[in-house]
């Protein structure tokens, strides 16, 4: 939880100007590019996407979050060295996740990895992340250091999950009141964060690929596809199956797993099934767009004045 706190508020990495003692370098060359440059998905872009923060946005709101972030927490006797954004970027441009969206679609990439993504892009899943003091995280965070809860267990002793912790923090410390939500929440206000946004247009997202999968056109392409893994040996009903297969296959990339990966793609290709798949979720998602136009202008608007108010932080 505590990760994911600070993740979420100041991603991993920052600016080459703000070099950080112990941390990697940022290294521009290693962003996703605004649609993927090879595979069956090279240059597609879907229309929500337009409402959705491209990773260099995210990079430069992160880094003002961090910079006003650690200037809290100075105020406060903390020097404190936050991750810097932009050091650990994910496979995409954007929470679309268009590369894997229809499942695979790299060749080079299942030749090599199988279903895995490369080793330079699971990074982004396992920042490192400071281990501050516990008076340090309240003054950050607005509450205590998450504790491991006990998860109760059923009947057969199994485990049902787990959960963690937290109290809300001190008041103050060292005679200073501390904010509302901790330095993260200080630093999101300045910025006019509405975390709602980016919820609303995931949801729309989320919504066109749901809808999209049962119509007739995704239907038949994937019904074609099916038949054609059937002709090379295997039986998965559709890509995502097919993709839990070669996932629990050992560790993702054994042999078997990179055959059924490279099968999973020749099909798709043979099918067009990621064409035909994006064709209908384009048209969706251009009507839902329509349907919510004014939540959506709103959206946007907020998007670029974050964006502006985020460079305005020195």
């Amino acid at each position: 939880m505590f990760a994911t706190i600070l993740l979420g508020a100041c991603s991993s990495s920052g600016s080459p100007s703000d070099p950080a003692k112990g941390q990697a370098p940022v290294d521009r060359s290693n962003w996703p590019a605004k649609t993927p440059t090879s595979g069956l998905a090279k240059g597609l872009a879907l229309p929500l996407e337009a409402y959705m923060s491209t990773y260099a946005d995210q990079v430069t709101v992160d880094t003002a979050l961090r910079t006003l972030q650690t200037r809290c927490m100075s105020e406060y006797g903390f020097a404190v060295d936050l991750p810097r954004p932009g050091v650990n970027p994910p496979a995409g441009n954007n929470s679309a996740h268009i590369e894997r969206r229809y499942g695979i679609t790299d060749r080079a990439q299942a030749k090599k990895y199988g279903y895995l993504l490369p080793p330079e892009q699971r990074k982004h899943t396992e920042p490192e992340l400071p281990d501050l003091p516990d008076v340090q995280v309240e003054v950050l965070t607005g509450h205590t250091k998450p504790e491991p809860v006990a998860a109760p267990t059923g009947g057969d002793g199994s485990y049902f999950g787990s959960s963690e912790k937290t109290e809300p923090a001190r008041a103050e410390h060292n005679g200073k009141k501390l904010h509302k939500g901790g330095c993260i929440g200080w630093s999101q206000q300045q910025l006019q964060l509405n975390e709602l946004d980016a919820g609303f247009v995931s949801q729309l997202a989320s919504r066109s690929l749901s809808e999209s999968r049962p119509g007739k056109p995704v239907g038949k392409a994937i019904t074609d596809w099916a038949a054609c893994m059937k002709t090379k040996g295997h039986k998965s009903a559709d890509p995502f199956r097919a993709m839990e297969q070669g996932l629990a296959d050992g560790d993702g990339a054994t042999k078997n797993a990179i055959a059924l990966a490279l099968d999973d793609l020749d099909c798709k290709k043979q099918t067009r099934l990621i064409e035909v798949w994006f064709k209908e979720e384009s048209a969706i998602q251009k009507r839902l767009i329509n349907d919510n136009k004014d939540q959506l202008a709103t959206v946007k608007a907020r998007m670029s004045e974050v964006l502006a108010a985020a460079k305005a932080v020195k």
